[in-house]
């Protein structure tokens, strides 16, 4: 049996021999097909009408490896946490069974990312050592959702995320958000909102165009808003929404009055050891996520940029 193994994992696991700019903390790992994904989400590298490469997810490349290579190289990585992607195609759920049962010796935690299934494989995949379940919004506007994601439904998403609520616990249904397609901040908020409301987390991603999918000439966010979309989360995450100023349909500015912003806002936020190093941008740019905590300076910097753009 096939698994891909994202190029980075891969080479902290010494599967392939290349330099490592950012050691990822979690083995990121993904189910293998040798087709397309069934559905037809409008950025994605693996969707059914995608030209892009059969071997791409965001910007990263996933080689595919003998399982049972992957799980004897799987300890020298150091790994705190496995997380498995998924793409839909007949048998997949059996795919998901066989290798959760092939970690199961390793005694690592589990994430896996799935579109919606009944609670029945909910609480089979909890029996087979998963804990956190990722949940593939990606859309934080109702209004753009039925054109970006035709598969699936908004309330769908929604439903899915409460039975893994409800199956998992509080802030074990991680709600995966790209921030650039077309959504505006405040819908990005009202999002936020909804998913703390209902005991789910959110985790975010900036829009990566790629060639070969339908959104491959939009531009990814600039990293101004995605800063502060990453404060905004945070603020809603902490109860504190009512900081956040909005000017029409955008962020502002904040009240920070008596608010210590801690470095972690701005690095990757998801499961438990989650940094995917260099998911969305390039080693070369300012990540937009950062795989490790930026120094505290960054924070007074970046408040100072800020206040001189006349925002609280």
């Amino acid at each position: 049996m096939l698994v891909r193994v994202s190029y980075g994992t891969a080479i902290a696991m010494g599967l392939v021999k290349a330099k490592l700019l950012a050691r990822p903390t979690t083995a990121y790992l993904m189910t293998y097909w040798p087709g397309k994904c069934s559905n037809d989400c409008a950025f994605c590298a693996q969707a059914r009408s995608s030209k892009a490469d059969l071997d791409r997810l965001s910007r990263v490349t996933w080689p595919a490896f003998e399982l049972e290579k992957v799980v004897k190289a799987l300890p020298k990585g150091r790994f705190g946490r496995l997380c498995l992607q998924t793409i839909d195609y007949p048998g997949m759920l059996e795919d998901v069974f066989f290798l959760l049962k092939a970690f199961r010796p390793l005694s690592l935690p589990i994430s896996v990312s799935i579109t919606p299934v009944k609670r029945k494989i909910l609480e089979k995949l909890k029996r087979l050592g998963v804990d956190y379940i990722g949940v593939g919004l990606d859309v934080a506007s109702e209004r753009l959702f039925k054109a970006l994601k035709p598969d699936f439904e908004w309330e769908e998403m929604w439903d899915f995320t409460e039975r893994i609520v409800d199956v998992f616990g509080p802030g074990r249904a991680v709600i995966h958000v790209i921030v650039g397609l077309g959504e505006t901040d405040r819908e990005l908020i009202e999002t936020f909102e909804e998913a703390y409301s209902i005991g789910a987390d959110v985790s975010l991603f900036a829009f990566t165009s790629l060639k070969g999918t339908r959104l491959e000439n939009l531009s990814p966010p600039n990293l101004e808003r995605y800063r502060k979309v990453q404060l905004a989360r945070w603020l809603v995450e902490k109860g504190l929404g009512d900081r956040i100023i909005l000017d029409g349909d955008k962020i502002g500015g904040f009240d920070l009055n008596g608010i210590d912003v801690p470095p972690r806002v701005f690095s990757t936020h998801g499961c438990p050891a989650c940094n995917r190093p260099y998911y969305n941008e390039r080693p070369a740019r300012e990540p937009y996520n950062f795989p490790f905590l930026p120094e505290k300076g960054y924070i007074k910097n970046f408040l100072t940029q800020l206040n001189s753009q006349r925002l609280r």
